[in-house]
């Protein structure tokens, strides 16, 4: 960053001088400046993006609620059917490169640690791109990781009526070289344990380790 005027002219240089109190004071100007750029970056990447802030304590008790969807068995199944076991449902997409693999791979991790207490739980996975996330599949992508899963999609009238009752956010991120077929989808990715009556217990961060959740989840059952 220039400090003080430094245009050219035919002026001989020394008329053209900055005094020294004013360079004194550009330099502190210039100084302040760049302190209040980097605090506004810092705080840009350090603050959560949407799709992955906090969930604060009104919208926790207000999570979860009614849907109709279809199971992989192309079954219509709504949150009635989960009742009487805790149910860990998780929003992603067949398409997704890594998050969703890992965070399903992590779950059953978790389960695989409880041991028998792992048959109290039902792992569910919500398709947040129905368009492309049939019903033959779901089928396909969840027998992949564990015959205990189950798989759900819908309209797309349905599932953002179940993302929303989940505070779930997603949006359709297209490739640069635009084909109809090659997006992704940006979307939190939040893990949910709901009780055997529907109401909401706890939420699992995508970062946690198998080892952490499961600890959680044996002192909740």
């Amino acid at each position: 960053m220039p400090k003080g005027n430094t245009s050219k002219s035919s002026t001989s240089p020394r008329q053209w001088r900055t005094p020294k109190v004013s360079h004194g004071l550009a330099t502190v100007a210039a100084l302040l400046l760049i302190g209040l750029v980097g605090v506004l970056a810092v705080g840009h990447f350090l603050s959560p993006a949407p799709q992955q802030a906090s969930l604060g304590q009104a919208t926790l008790g207000s999570l979860g609620g009614p849907f109709t969807l279809t199971d992989h068995n192309g079954r219509t199944v709504t949150d009635a059917d989960f009742r009487g076991r805790y149910m860990l449902i998780y929003f992603g997409y067949i398409y997704c490169p890594d998050v969703c693999p890992l965070s399903l791979q992590r779950n059953f991790e978790a389960l695989q640690m409880l041991g028998k207490k792992a048959e109290m739980i039902q792992p569910v996975m919500v398709t947040i791109d129905p368009e492309r996330d049939t019903v033959e599949k779901m089928r396909d992508y969840v027998a992949a990781f564990d015959p205990r899963l189950i798989g759900l999609t819908g309209t797309p009238e349905q599932v953002k009526a179940a993302a929303a009752a989940y505070r779930v956010y997603y949006a359709k991120v297209q490739n640069e070289n635009g084909a109809a077929e090659g997006y992704l989808v940006d979307h939190s990715a939040f893990t949910y344990l709901m009780a055997p009556d529907g109401t909401f217990v706890q939420f699992f961060r995508h970062d946690m380790t198998p080892e952490a959740m499961a600890e959680r989840l044996n002192k909740i059952l």
